[in-house]
């Protein structure tokens, strides 16, 4: 009898490591996924909080001054030029400044609007809505490699990458 009782110990040991393996590899298991939808989610809200502060300005614009600038001169990161008037209450201005990007060129005329307290305009219409997200386009193909390498996710990496394509070209068709 003493060999059964040492067969079945030495059977239960054996059984309460790989139990514990299991649990410990479990822990990892959700420690990296936590981990990895942390750093996805960071990378979205810095998206979505780059692109805003820009974003709200050409989406929401009840209330604010509407208008066009013709581009007379660029400086190394600022362009400006005379501001006419679209919106009601509106005023003309001899200078107003836009920030100097690939879509701005001198000689041409953009409609913008004017952001609240200031001399600094923005892009409006389509082009600015599209512009001003291409932050959260660069979150979205960022976001998408973490997604499909960190959480094993591989569809919602392509779905990410995609939609994150899909904003940076049609930005790109736009201005």
């Amino acid at each position: 009898m003493p060999a059964t009782v040492a067969a079945s110990t030495s059977h239960r040991r054996p059984a309460r490591r790989g139990s514990s393996r299991r649990a410990t590899v479990a822990a990892l298991r959700f420690g990296r996924l936590a981990a990895m939808g942390l750093v996805a989610s960071l990378i979205l809200v810095a998206g979505v909080s780059g692109s805003w502060g820009t974003a709200q300005h050409v989406m929401l614009t009840k209330g604010r001054e509407q208008g066009t600038i013709e581009v007379a001169r660029c400086g190394a990161d600022r362009c400006s030029g005379p501001y006419t008037p679209l919106s009601s209450g509106s005023q003309a201005r001899a200078r107003v400044v836009i920030e100097k990007t690939v879509a701005v060129r001198t000689g041409q005329t953009y409609s913008v609007v004017i952001k609240p307290g200031g001399d600094e305009v923005v892009r409006s219409g389509p082009a600015g809505v599209l512009y001003a997200w291409v932050p959260m386009g660069g979150a979205l193909l960022l976001a998408s490699v973490v997604v499909a390498g960190g959480l094993g996710r591989a569809r919602w990496g392509w779905v990410l990458a995609g939609s994150g394509m899909a904003l940076l070209t049609a930005a790109f068709l736009a201005v």
